[in-house]
């Protein structure tokens, strides 16, 4: 129980479906995903997690329960799933169909001996996430740009990249918590081919 509050107040603090907001206030970004009409996967959180243990049952995830009291848009509902003491999932979620705005893996860092597989373990999670959402990923693929990512987040409160209508997040908060996440976003039509693409 006390992780589960640990988790609920780093997702208010953390630039992920928690609370992305609070962070990108401060860096004057919105994420893509508050925005009105934002895109989502083409799934709904039970086909993820369906598709997820089918393609990962060595890394079981566990149904997501409604995160409540927490501040909320009219377009949103956020959910978590705990999949052990310091490692969960979270999700930012269209209202109405449950599809999948944006998608979340957050560790909690351990102390000792322990330390090297929980953060193996979390990164296996991480890399699945992208497998799951990106199919035309391969687990080398998945675990090579995840490695990337963390790289150039390493450190970083809030860090974003883009691959064309995929937004990847990383929130780098040392020990009190790593967050990666995987979101759709729309692509923007360039100025001089606005015409051409209609």
């Amino acid at each position: 129980m006390k992780s589960w509050g640990r988790l609920m107040l780093l997702l208010l603090t953390v630039a992920t479906a928690g609370a992305p907001v609070l962070a990108e206030e401060t860096s004057g970004v919105t994420a893509p995903y508050l925005l009105a009409g934002s895109p989502t996967f083409d799934q709904t959180i039970s086909q993820f997690r369906e598709r997820f243990n089918a393609d990962n049952p060595d890394l079981p995830l566990n149904e997501f329960r409604s995160i409540s009291g927490m501040p909320d848009r009219a377009n949103l509902t956020r959910a978590a799933s705990k999949i052990n003491e310091n490692l969960y999932a979270s999700t930012a979620l269209e209202r109405g169909t449950l599809k999948i705005k944006s998608m979340q893996i957050t560790w909690l860092p351990i102390q000792g001996p322990g330390q090297k597989a929980a953060k193996a373990k979390a990164h296996g999670y991480m890399s699945a996430v992208l497998r799951v959402l990106i199919p035309t990923l391969t687990k080398a693929q998945s675990q090579q740009k995840l490695q990337k990512l963390l790289a150039a987040g390493k450190g970083q409160r809030y860090h974003a990249e883009t691959e064309g209508a995929i937004r990847y997040v990383v929130a780098d908060n040392g020990e009190k918590g790593l967050t990666f996440a995987v979101e759709p976003i729309k692509l923007a039509l360039s100025d001089g081919n606005e015409g051409d693409n209609k």
